[in-house]
């Protein structure tokens, strides 16, 4: 199992372009709820910071092993987010992958995610 938090830089004067983006995520979410099967995604979240005057996109993951990767996904709405993070995230910025220091799973949810 993996569990990662990253930030990701978004592009300057991209803000609203992001507002759009997690809306569009959020109206329609059951269909983005469908494309983390294959993903074997248990749980993905996005935070959103402005630090500095800079803004940052936060990528939260619980997967499990041998997921499929969005970028070979067929489904639509992958297709669309990628569109999206293309348009929106600085891809001059190397993400910042935060080191994990404790995962509190409990076993029995732990048991359900093989």
């Amino acid at each position: 199992m993996n569990v990662e938090l990253t930030r990701f830089k978004v592009k300057k004067g991209k803000s609203e372009r992001v507002d759009e983006w997690l809306s569009f995520l959020n109206d329609n979410i059951k269909e983005v709820l469908v494309t983390l099967e294959g993903e074997k995604m248990f749980v993905e979240t996005i935070f959103r910071e402005t630090l500095n005057g800079e803004e940052y996109l936060y990528w939260y993951s619980v997967q499990g092993e041998d997921g499929q990767e969005v970028e070979q996904s067929e489904h639509w709405i992958d297709k669309k987010h990628i569109e999206f993070w293309s348009e929106c995230i600085d891809e001059t910025f190397k993400p910042v992958d935060l080191k994990t220091e404790v995962v509190m799973i409990p076993q029995k949810v732990k048991d359900s995610m093989k």
